[in-house]
């Protein structure tokens, strides 16, 4: 009977010992998963919704995880329509490398519209519209310039920008250099 009686003050102390080491292990492991701090900018971008070509909606949130490059374009916009070939060749070369490219158009849908059935490229576009231009700002385009390029990280923070037209070979040591 002795025994008994010691054992079981023992065993509740084991017991809230592993029971509290637990709760520790839980504590540790959800705050390892909390997502650094994004930059003001970074949130803006995440945080934003565009109109889809065929309808619907795009929601930034949905491609984060995974790095981006993001290109606000124009229809009107002749070194815009120059580079797009580029941008597009560099979604293939590099989605198997998880990278995704999202295209953004500051213009009208009509005429967005009507130029991608005469020049089609194979990028996830959004219809930013006016709107287009104030995010470009608030992601770092001081002039407010077309084209303008930004790379997100797969932590969803911006780690390149560009103003004016790209290169594939520049795309691809951007993506080299934050993948």
């Amino acid at each position: 009977m002795k025994s008994e009686i010691t054992a079981s003050p023992r065993r509740k102390l084991l017991l809230a010992a592993a029971g509290l080491g637990a709760a520790g292990l839980g504590v540790g492991a959800a705050l390892k998963r909390q997502p650094e701090a994004l930059s003001a900018p970074a949130q803006t971008f995440w945080l934003s919704r565009f109109d889809k070509l065929d309808g619907g909606e795009l929601l930034t949130s949905s491609l984060r995880g995974k790095p981006l490059l993001l290109n606000f374009w124009a229809t009107w916009c002749p070194p815009c329509v120059k580079e797009l070939p580029e941008i597009a060749q560099f979604q293939r070369e590099f989605q198997s490398k998880g990278w995704q490219v999202l295209g953004l158009a500051v213009d009208a849908p009509s005429a967005v519209r009507e130029f991608l059935k005469k020049v089609p490229v194979d990028l996830a576009m959004g219809l930013a519209g006016l709107t287009g231009t104030d995010l470009s700002r608030k992601l770092g385009n001081s002039q407010g310039g077309l084209p303008f390029s930004v790379a997100f990280g797969a932590s969803g923070e911006i780690v390149w920008r560009k103003l004016g037209v790209t290169s594939l070979a520049e795309l691809q040591q951007m993506a080299a250099k934050h993948s």
